[in-house]
């Protein structure tokens, strides 16, 4: 039987490197399936998944990670998967400065941000004002922030356990601002960052079947962690063995394997805070596959 090849879009970070080792390695197999994997800043794959084929009115990639952010653009051409989420439970992208300490400190002065698509840029626009903000590479804006180009920088992946290690003050943390926004009728929510989704014209059975695989791959991972934590720090970006191991284990939790009815009520709630502000099309209907 003719293998179907199945692309694959995510960052090449611990976190995703770690969810997707059981599947990357062979040790998680899908069958009539071989899965080939492309490694892009998470910028990028949203603008990927917004993007349509020359010959087809499909996007690239049938399964890839995207913002939380980006989905309502794409709501159309993909379905959720309830497995591979990124949330955070109590942390989440942190501004930081050399110089200042305060967000009154921030008014009318540049924040740089890591893409106009990103969740974090999206929270960046929710629930600050008065304060501007300039897109760039993620991984540019603590350098951008030495060399005093911006004022203070919004960070996501490795840069939210190291920045203290290197002297930047944190001036917000989304994801405890978030607890505190929450209202008590919701309940403690999670912070939703990142998903992966699937791309809807591979239809309802093969899209439960991957989502399955990349579960199973997840729980390899897990299992298996002699195995799996030393081949996601091969993108650690600096970080050591101890730091890398605790920012898989920040991102990659039990909402990663399954996000569930909490997960799917905090990105319900994400995007009502976007809409409010205007700051996305519409709120998309969530089905988890």
């Amino acid at each position: 039987m003719e293998e179907k090849i199945i692309r694959v879009g995510h960052s090449p970070d611990p976190d995703d490197a770690f969810m997707f080792y059981g599947l990357a390695s062979g040790k998680v197999k899908l069958e009539g399936i071989r899965i080939e994997h492309l490694l892009e800043d998470i910028q990028s794959l949203n603008e990927r998944a917004m993007q349509v084929g020359v010959y087809h009115d499909t996007p690239l990639l049938e399964v890839t990670a995207i913002s939380a952010h980006a989905f309502p653009y794409v709501a159309d051409k993909y379905w959720i998967m309830r497995t591979g989420a990124s949330m955070g439970e109590g942390y989440g992208p942190v501004i930081i400065s050399r110089k200042y300490e305060s967000l009154d400190d921030l008014k009318g002065k540049i924040v740089g941000t890591p893409g106009p698509l990103t969740t974090a840029t999206l929270l960046f626009k929710i629930f600050t004002d008065g304060i501007k903000n300039i897109d760039m590479p993620f991984d540019q804006i603590m350098k951008a922030i030495d060399n005093e180009e911006i004022d203070a920088g919004l960070i996501i992946h490795e840069g939210q356990i190291t920045y203290q290690s290197l002297g930047y003050n944190k001036i917000l943390d989304f994801g405890e601002l978030w607890n505190k926004e929450i209202p008590k009728a919701f309940g403690r929510l999670p912070l939703p960052l990142g998903l992966d989704v699937v791309r809807k014209d591979l239809g309802e059975a093969l899209a439960r079947k991957l989502s399955h695989g990349l579960k199973e791959s997840i729980k390899y991972g897990y299992e298996h962690q002699d195995e799996a934590i030393p081949y996601a720090m091969k993108w650690g970006r600096g970080i050591d063995y101890q730091l890398g191991e605790k920012f898989v284990k920040m991102y990659v939790s039990e909402l990663t394997i399954d996000m569930g009815e909490k997960g799917k009520k905090a990105l319900e709630l994400l995007f009502q805070k976007g809409l409010e502000k205007n700051l996305i099309p519409k709120i998309p209907e969530i089905i988890l596959y």
